[in-house]
């Protein structure tokens, strides 16, 4: 009699990265164009040298306080996916489904937008027209406008090239991005180093105040402020999207997500004060290329070159990190049928989610089109947003799952790391809100867009 058929046994992820992988994966999402393009805009609105090292150090203790509350919820949930894990067990299903939703637009699309117009501003040192200043079709004013010149032609073709390059397989992708965050990361410390040690700055620049650009009380600037940080800073939970593949994550999540944090904020600070050590508050407003600027003062225009191409080289990094990541979100959740079917359809040759990468490429090339500034905003409000309910999340696990682990160093004090992570992020939206409406509006109307989307259309196809 024949016996029946053993079926095939079922293929899982495999835990295989350890803490310095899991840390590297962290720096590696964390520096990108936030830390490149962000403080001359800040120059212009706190008009203070002390109050943007005291923003950025606000925020590393932000991020940190965000990265401890993940790790507790990372231990007891070691599966893949990060916010949309927690959040579908959290709230249900049509939070997981926004979380994706959300990530399309604000999490990848918007940032690779971000980052690539980054890049132009750099290139621009070599080629003026490549500045964003310098678009030669706008649309609209201020915040209601859209932009069209070479530097966003540049930055669209650079998402393209990448977005292709991503449709033929992750491998050479894997090779390419070894290197490049290899490169992001020295160029970040020898930057730093080099400033100090050879550099022609002077100290007496932290003592300059500039003439602020902004109208807006200074308690209320800093709190807006501290969503362009925390797009800097973004990435920090990086290790939870593949706790699946950790090894021990009760151990290695906790230590990773804080020392990657660590680090990066180390890195953060260093920056910003050979920045401000090269170059007086009032010459930098407004400038998103800061890098290139104080290369310029420090060394000469021929050395700042050389860093105005590395810095370049570093931002691209970031744009081949976010391209890859991306659709490898929106697939898992296609998988497990909380996002659109089309995303997790796979090429049979190239075994790539080719639709999902076209898509969110095609996104964020339209997205290089919308000012900077409001872009930094659009991403600042919408993943604080779901950070913040994801770490609310564990006031509703503690109480509801028997058998919770409890992080110690989420557990000192409680609640205290996950309420001023709340607290802060409440605020942050509520001032973004009153004081950049545009930008904060757009990413309310995305959620909302996504709740309109599930309910018409996901939740009726089911």
């Amino acid at each position: 009699m024949p016996s029946p058929k053993t079926p095939a046994p079922r293929v899982e992820l495999l835990r295989q990265l350890g803490f310095v992988s899991s840390t590297a994966l962290v720096i590696s999402n964390m520096v990108g164009a936030g830390i490149f393009a962000t403080t001359g805009i800040m120059a212009g609105d706190l008009g203070s040298a002390k109050l943007i090292l005291a923003c950025w150090s606000v925020g590393a203790l932000f991020a940190l306080a965000g990265a401890l509350s993940y790790s507790e919820l990372g231990i007891n949930f070691p599966s893949s996916g990060g916010e949309y894990v927690y959040l579908t067990h959290a709230y249900g299903p049509e939070w997981g489904f926004m979380t994706g939703w959300v990530s399309f637009f604000a999490g990848f699309s918007a940032p690779i937008a971000a980052a690539s117009l980054a890049f132009s501003d750099y290139l621009g040192h070599f080629f003026l027209s490549l500045k964003a200043e310098n678009a030669s079709v706008v649309f609209g004013s201020g915040a209601w406008s859209l932009r069209l010149g070479p530097g966003q032609l540049v930055a669209s073709s650079l998402i393209a090239a990448f977005t292709i390059l991503n449709c033929f397989g992750v491998g050479r992708v894997a090779k390419v991005q070894n290197v490049l965050t290899a490169t992001k990361v020295l160029v970040v410390a020898g930057f730093a180093v080099a400033g100090f040690a050879w550099g022609t700055g002077s100290w007496q620049h932290f003592s300059e105040p500039a003439v602020r650009s902004s109208t807006t009380s200074l308690p209320a600037q800093f709190i807006v402020s501290l969503l362009w940080v925390m797009f800097g800073y973004s990435g920090w939970n990086a290790a939870t999207y593949v706790a699946e593949e950790v090894r021990k994550p009760e151990r290695t999540l906790p230590a990773a997500l804080a020392t990657g944090t660590a680090i990066v904020a180390a890195l953060y600070l260093g920056l910003n004060l050979v920045v401000l050590y090269s170059t007086p508050l009032e010459r930098m407003k407004q400038e998103i290329a800061i890098g290139s600027l104080a290369a310029s003062n420090l060394f000469g225009s021929h050395v700042a070159g050389l860093f105005s191409a590395l810095m370049a080289l570093s931002i691209v990094a970031t744009i081949n990190a976010e391209v890859t990541v991306g659709p490898r979100v929106y697939y898992a959740m296609a998988k497990n049928r909380a996002f659109f079917n089309a995303a997790a359809a796979v090429h049979p040759r190239w075994h790539t989610p080719v639709v999902a990468i076209l898509s969110q490429g095609l996104c964020a090339m339209l997205m290089t089109l919308t000012p900077f500034p409001e872009l930094i905003l659009y991403i600042g409000m919408s993943l604080t947003l779901f950070t913040v309910l994801s770490v609310g999340s564990l006031f509703i696990f503690r109480r509801s799952r028997p058998g919770w682990q409890r992080l110690r160093a989420v557990n000192f004090a409680w609640p205290l790391i996950p309420a001023l992570y709340i607290l802060v992020g409440t605020i942050m939206m509520v001032y973004g809100i009153a004081i950049h409406p545009v930008a904060s509006l757009t990413a309310l109307a995305t959620v909302g867009a996504g709740a309109l989307v599930y309910h018409v259309g996901l939740k009726a196809a089911r």
